[in-house]
């Protein structure tokens, strides 16, 4: 049976990220507010929660999870070949609706999906989501929606979607937009972005004037 806490209640909010922290550990998923929607999460490192964190979503290993992080410094233990560029843009943006697509640590014994050497990361910009990441660590998260159906901005859409496959539901009220994060890939010498979302090429630009658009 799924437990739900109200995060905008002190004594629900501690409660719920204890729980969910505990759930997490034992391989079990939980649903999290961001800034942008509703996320499933399960430990990144557990082979066996991110497969069920797909299954949940009726995903397949095509469209591996992107894993959140509490602080930029984790990117040091999850990342290689890291550019001028990328820091750059997680100087300006993070925390917030951008995600990095960059070559991961060779030596990571995770499985995401079929990432090709590479993972999707992102700091969102959502006091709960910082503080479970802070306590647990970095998590596989991805939209907390079934496959096909639009991604949750409130923890009702997300349970009616999900229901008892996920043990800890933290609900942090409507999320401000349902537009997902922007995406760009920082692998190659010249930082891609690979879809707009809630940053514009614009803005990004401002950073990184060399940005390319992907077709």
């Amino acid at each position: 049976m799924a437990r739900r806490y109200d995060c905008s209640d002190a004594t629900d909010r501690t409660t719920g990220l204890r729980e969910a922290a505990s759930a997490v550990r034992r391989g079990e998923l939980v649903v999290l507010p961001t800034d942008t929607v509703y996320g499933i999460g399960a430990d990144a490192f557990s082979a066996e929660a991110v497969g069920d964190l797909l299954e949940a979503k009726g995903r397949g290993r095509g469209m591996p999870s992107p894993v959140l992080v509490g602080s930029p410094n984790t990117l040091h233990g999850l990342v290689t070949d890291f550019s001028e560029q990328a820091w750059e843009l997680v100087d300006a943006f993070w925390p917030g609706a951008l995600t990095l697509v960059a070559k991961h640590q060779p030596s990571l014994t995770w499985d995401l999906g079929e990432t090709r050497g590479t993972v999707a990361v992102r700091m969102p910009l959502h006091p709960v989501a910082i503080e479970l990441l802070t306590d647990f660590g970095p998590m596989a998260v991805s939209s907390a929606n079934l496959t096909g159906h639009p991604s949750p901005q409130d923890c009702d859409a997300a349970q009616e979607m999900l229901g008892d496959s996920v043990s800890v539901y933290l609900d942090g009220g409507p999320t401000p937009a349902a537009v997902p994060s922007s995406i760009v890939d920082v692998t190659g010498r010249t930082p891609v972005l690979l879809r707009e979302g809630a940053i514009s090429a614009e803005e990004l630009r401002k950073v990184v004037p060399e940005l390319e658009v992907a077709n």
